[in-house]
C-alpha cells in the first residue's frame, strides 16, 4: 500500500474551518484595495500593509520563535517574499486603478489550476485525480464566463498584471511547503513582512501624500494590515499543513465570489447574467478540486 499525502486525504473538520475563514478574508482585500486607493498610490498601500503586519508579528515572532533556523534558511524566506507578496501586492494594487474589485477577485481565480500544472510540472508527488482536475478546469470555464465580456483593449496591461499575481500566488504554497514546512510559520511570516516593509520603505516615503487621506481609507489600510495580512497568513499556513498547498489555493474560486458581492454591493459595480452562471460553474469547480482523491493500494 502506497501511503497517502495529505493531498489525498479527506478534509477535517479544522481543514473546513480554516478552509471557509480563509475564503472570506481572502476575499475581501479586493474591496479594502479599491477604497485604500482612494486615497494612497499602489506603493504606499503595500508598504503600510507589510508595515502594519510587521509591527503586529515581529515583536510576538521574537519572543516565541528561535531566530537561528530562519537564518539558515534566508534564502527561500527572500524568495518567498518576493514571490508571495513583494511582486503579486503591488501589481495586484496598481492593476486595480484600471479594472474592478469583482474583475481583479476573478482573475485570481486562476491559481488552482495553475497551482496543478507547477505540480505536474515539478513531479511534487501529489496525486491529481480525474475529479480534481475536470474540478479546476469547470472553475476556469467558470472564469471564463464571469470575466469574457468585461475585457477591452485599455485593460490588457493590468490583466496581465493580475494573472502574473495569480502565479506567483500558486507558487508561494509549494516554496512553504517543500522548503519552508518545517519551520516555524509565524517567525517566517514575521520575516517576509518585516523583510517586504524595509524594501518598500524608500519608495513609498519619497511618494507620500501630502495631506492625510480620509478615515474610510485609513480604515482600509488598518484592515488589510491586520486582518488581512497578519491573520490571514497564520490561518494560511495552518491551512496548506492540514490540506496541502493543491487544495489551499482552492480558496481562490471562492474568494472571487466574495469580491463580487462585496463589490456589487458597497462600491456599486455592475451584476450581470454571466456572473451568476460563472459563479455557479466556479463553486462546482471548486468541490470538485477539493475533493478527497479515492484511496490508492
Amino acid at each position: 500500500m502506497e501511503p497517502h499525502s495529505v493531498e489525498d486525504l479527506a478534509v477535517s473538520r479544522r481543514g473546513l474551518v480554516l478552509f471557509v475563514a480563509m475564503c472570506v478574508i481572502w476575499g475581501i482585500p479586493y474591496l479594502l484595495i479599491k477604497v485604500s486607493l482612494e486615497g494612497l498610490g499602489p506603493v504606499d498601500l503595500v508598504f503600510f500593509r507589510f508595515a502594519l503586519g510587521a509591527l503586529l508579528l515581529v515583536p510576538i515572532a521574537l519572543s516565541r520563535v528561535e531566530i537561528r533556523p530562519l537564518l539558515g534558511r534566508w534564502g527561500w524566506i527572500v524568495a518567498y517574499t518576493i514571490i508571495e507578496m513583494g511582486i503579486p501586492w503591488v501589481l495586484l494594487s496598481d492593476a486595480e486603478l484600471r479594472i474592478s474589485s469583482s474583475l481583479s477577485g476573478l482573475l485570481v481565480s486562476t491559481v488552482p489550476l495553475i497551482g496543478v500544472v507547477i505540480g505536474l510540472i515539478t513531479r511534487s508527488g501529489e496525486h491529481h485525480g480525474w475529479r480534481r482536475i475536470l474540478g479546476l478546469c469547470i472553475g476556469l470555464v467558470g472564469v471564463g464566463v464571469l470575466v469574457g465580456f468585461d475585457v477591452s483593449s485599455s485593460t490588457f496591461g493590468a490583466i496581465g498584471e493580475v494573472l502574473v499575481v495569480a502565479i506567483c500566488y500558486a507558487t508561494g504554497p509549494y516554496i512553504i511547503n517543500r522548503k519552508l514546512s518545517d519551520l516555524p510559520s509565524l517567525g517566517v511570516i514575521a520575516s517576509s513582512l518585516l523583510l517586504a516593509a524595509v524594501a518598500y520603505a524608500p519608495a513609498a516615503l519619497i511618494q507620500l501624500p501630502h495631506a492625510w487621506p480620509s478615515g474610510e481609507v485609513i480604515a482600509a489600510v488598518l484592515a488589510l494590515g491586520i486582518v488581512c495580512t497578519a491573520l490571514a497568513f497564520l490561518l494560511f499556513f495552518a491551512l496548506i499543513r492540514e490540506i496541502g498547498p493543491v487544495r489551499s489555493t482552492v480558496i481562490t474560486y471562492v474568494n472571487p465570489a466574495v469580491a463580487v458581492t462585496l463589490g456589487v454591493i458597497l462600491l456599486h459595480e455592475r451584476l450581470t447574467g454571466g456572473i451568476a452562471v460563472g459563479f455557479v460553474l466556479i463553486l462546482c469547480g471548486s468541490v470538485l478540486a477539493a475533493r478527497a482523491a479515492p484511496s490508492r493500494t
